[in-house]
């Protein structure tokens, strides 16, 4: 009996102490930004202008323009949760070489961009993005791309705006979906300070809207992205893409991402 009263006080101390580390670890659980010296100098093989914005916190958040001749939009896109823009400048190029202007910013603490990290405040610093956009475009013009963790800022942001389009590249139906499915032994509800409750912002989107998915994605299942689209309101163009085989980072390597992106961005599908 003494035996089992230690085992079972063990188990009970060893899930308070996981919990605890859950609760004050759980952004180096989400976020993976690297950092970038102030003075460091992008070279991007594409015509860009690097700029800042500052939030009313008195974050800088810093951001990459691509810029061209007679673009037949903008894309404002907003990034998955690993890196900086470094990398996903280089990313990015892919919608440039379509003939989009594309704006792409670092979050909080990502890259050369500051600031204290808060759900909340990553809301406010894409609506900030999105007006600035505003004021060098017709809205009518703007795109919304979120990818992994951008998809639940773009979400948001699209629900409170009316851009053209969405597009969603493996999203989730709400991060504590995500989080217990990884984690189905802990109270993820009580624990998380970040929701990104993107089934219940897609219920405010009027614009088009398209997701992109992997079967085998090991990160954001391919049953949540499913799931999201699935809760779409009737009377909302939308369309969803299977990428048989495709994982949570390699989408772009399958001809059906290919051609699905391109068949969208020239208003064919």
């Amino acid at each position: 009996m003494q035996k089992l009263q230690k085992t079972a006080r063990f188990i009970l101390f060893f899930y308070a102490l996981l919990l605890i580390m859950m609760y004050f670890f759980q952004e180096k659980l989400i976020f993976l930004p690297t950092k970038l010296p102030q003075d460091y100098e992008y070279t991007f093989n594409r015509p860009f202008e690097e700029f800042n914005l500052t939030s009313n916190d008195s974050a800088v958040l810093n951001a990459v323009h691509f810029k061209q001749d007679n673009p037949k939009g903008v894309i404002l896109y907003f990034h998955g949760n690993a890196g900086d823009l470094s990398r996903w400048g280089d990313i990015v190029t892919f919608f440039v070489d379509k003939k989009y202007d594309v704006i792409v910013m670092d979050y909080r603490t990502y890259g050369k961009s500051t600031g204290k990290l808060s759900e909340k405040a990553l809301y406010n610093d894409a609506q900030l993005f999105y007006d600035y956009t505003m004021k060098q475009y017709q809205e009518s013009e703007i795109t919304l791309y979120g990818r992994s963790l951008g998809t639940g800022i773009a979400t948001k942001l699209a629900s409170h705006n009316n851009p053209k389009r969405l597009i969603l590249e493996t999203p989730f139906y709400s991060l504590i979906e995500v989080a217990r499915n990884r984690f189905p032994f802990l109270p993820v509800n009580w624990l998380l300070n970040y929701k990104f409750k993107s089934h219940e912002y897609i219920q405010k989107i009027n614009s088009q809207l398209v997701i992109f998915h992997g079967t085998e994605d090991k990160v954001i299942p391919y049953e949540s992205g499913r799931r999201l689209f699935e809760s779409i309101p009737s009377g909302i163009k939308k369309k969803f893409y299977t990428i048989e085989e495709g994982r949570h980072n390699n989408l772009i390597e399958f001809e059906a991402y290919l051609k699905g992106v391109t068949a969208i961005l020239e208003d064919d599908y």
